[in-house]
């Protein structure tokens, strides 16, 4: 299926068809559009790659749905995480492997912007992915100057919902970060979300599932996707 990528045109963006894409950039001085097989090459020819960015009513990926400021919503800024991985040890019975790409992503919906950024690396597991991307989503927020503000977080990962939002990191933190029933994986990550979530007052974490069309979820999944594409 081809998709049509508009770098300048009404309402630029990356469309499913040419006739959504045809209304952006027919009589429209300058336009630039392309098409492409791949939404990951449409995203590079959006210049998707750089870290911040003014929020348009289009979508790092075909058909997602308009964001909404968060400004309305009665949130400060709206944030959005996840993880992802390529690697063998999410099948059964199968490792981590030293050469195994993994990646992160976040997007900060916040007065009129979208601050996002992806990272990654090789040997990572999914779920440490995860929490890497809310680390690292909270070290911006506080570098903003944001943590005080009422912000909503939403994700798709129950493994890091739930210590949070079941009082799963006080009671580890408690037992000296271990579990009732045993020793605690990724614990430095864990501990270093501890230490950062202190510093916010008035944050709400909610879940989302994955894959479903919500707008901040699919970015970051495309975003993290788009980055393991490039790890070599």
């Amino acid at each position: 299926m081809k998709l049509y990528a508009v770098k300048r045109g009404r309402i630029p963006g990356v469309y499913r068809t040419w006739d959504a894409a045809e209304k952006q950039v027919k009589g429209f001085a300058g336009a630039e559009y392309k098409s492409f097989d791949k939404v990951t090459d449409a995203a590079a020819y959006m210049n998707w790659n750089e870290e911040t960015k003014p929020i348009k009513p289009s979508a790092p990926a075909a058909g997602l749905a308009k964001p909404k400021p968060a400004a309305t919503s009665g949130y400060t800024a709206k944030i959005f995480t996840d993880g992802g991985s390529r690697n063998h040890g999410v099948y059964a019975g199968g490792h981590v492997q030293a050469t195994d790409k993994a990646a992160w992503a976040y997007l900060i919906q916040y007065q009129g912007q979208e601050i996002w950024q992806a990272g990654g690396e090789f040997g990572a597991t999914n779920n440490k992915m995860e929490q890497k991307a809310l680390i690292e989503a909270l070290k911006k927020l506080i570098e903003l100057g944001l943590n005080h503000e009422p912000l909503l977080f939403t994700l798709d990962s129950q493994y890091v919902l739930n210590a949070i939002n079941k009082g799963w990191l006080q009671s580890w933190e408690k037992r000296g970060w271990r579990r009732s029933n045993g020793p605690l994986k990724n614990t430095d990550q864990w501990q270093e979300m501890a230490s950062l979530l202190k510093q916010f007052t008035r944050a709400e974490f909610t879940w989302t599932k994955g894959h479903e069309g919500n707008y901040g979820n699919e970015f970051v999944d495309h975003a993290l996707n788009r980055y393991m594409d490039q790890m070599h």
